[in-house]
């Protein structure tokens, strides 16, 4: 989750952080986990691998009760059996579950969305 500064448009914003992380993402994979790589290929004119889906999903956070119904979903969903990457939300590393709960921001890089009620 995060929120646009008023001097941008969510599909700029949108497009250039799928563009990096896609980026950062086969550069990792190249270089670290090169046999994982293939897996990403698709055979489109504008592209050699595809990570993310084409049309990702956008929802607007008009409420509070609205922001932590998903922050609940996206601090749950690493623990679903579909994905089962860790057996409780601690454990992943890339949840923001610790900062909510513990105050811990091992990236130094998140806000808390009441400060911006």
């Amino acid at each position: 989750m995060w929120k646009i500064d008023e001097n941008y448009l969510l599909k700029d914003v949108q497009r250039d952080f799928l563009k990096y992380t896609a980026q950062q993402i086969k550069f990792d994979l190249m270089y670290n986990y090169p046999v994982v790589l293939p897996h990403f290929e698709v055979n489109l004119k504008d592209r050699q691998y595809q990570f993310w889906e084409r049309n990702p999903l956008s929802v607007d956070l008009y409420s509070r009760k609205v922001v932590e119904q998903k922050l609940s979903y996206i601090h749950a969903n690493p623990l679903n059996g579909k994905w089962s990457l860790a057996n409780s939300p601690t454990e992943y590393w890339f949840s923001s579950y610790r900062f909510y709960e513990m105050n811990i921001d091992e990236f130094g890089l998140l806000t808390h969305y009441l400060e911006d009620c």
